[in-house]
């Protein structure tokens, strides 16, 4: 058994969505003070790091984190890879991606995993993300849970879209994963995320194992 975690470090230097508030760490107690422990605060939005949305982020029908079903955040998932230069993955792309039958949850490391092996600290607007027509696709394919490499599932300036048709249809958005140091094929994934009460996101702890 081999065990990745593909979970982001939550801190001051990790890139957030832009107009997002900065990730900040306040020492409330310090030993190296004086004080009998550390303590520390930390400021910061629920769609930070490695996440997951609740369909309540872009649907506002008060179905919030603490509600998703564990049943599809923990079990197998199918890891692919797209090497396409492109900026969207299409239904096309996902298509030509031969994703074997019966797949309820689907992981998509692209080039974007790099900037978490570089260790980048800038938001960037480039990334690979879904389109709707691919969004589309996964539905139909019953896909219960789709993973990203970066901070959103959606192209940026475009993520109305994609994110109401997954979310409508009760997939689970799984996104800020880094996988840099996973190959293709199928692992066994638990994603927990911050059980948050009445929260549109929350941040995850998330493993594959092998």
């Amino acid at each position: 058994m081999k065990i990745f975690d593909i979970t982001l470090t939550i801190s001051p230097g990790l890139p957030v969505w832009q107009g997002d508030p900065v990730i900040q760490f306040i020492q409330l107690s310090d030993m190296n003070k004086g004080d009998s422990c550390n303590v520390t605060h930390i400021s910061m939005g629920v769609h930070v790091g490695t996440h997951v949305d609740a369909p309540h982020h872009f649907l506002n029908d008060n179905r919030t984190v603490e509600e998703l079903d564990l049943n599809i955040l923990i079990g197998r998932a199918y890891l692919i890879e797209i090497t396409d230069p492109l900026d969207q993955i299409s239904d096309k792309l996902l298509e030509e991606a031969s994703i074997p039958p019966g797949v309820e949850r689907l992981l998509i490391k692209t080039r974007n995993s790099e900037l978490w092996s570089r260790g980048t600290k800038e938001f960037i607007k480039d990334f690979v993300a879904i389109n709707n027509d691919g969004a589309n696709w996964l539905v139909k394919k019953g896909i219960k849970l789709i993973g990203v490499d970066y901070l959103s599932v959606a192209p940026f300036g475009d993520g109305v879209p994609t994110h109401r048709t997954l979310l409508t249809a009760g997939v689970i958005a799984l996104e800020g994963l880094n996988l840099s140091q996973v190959s293709p094929g199928y692992y066994d994934i638990y994603c927990l995320p911050l059980k948050i009460g009445d929260s549109d996101g929350a941040p995850a702890r998330v493993i594959l194992i092998k």
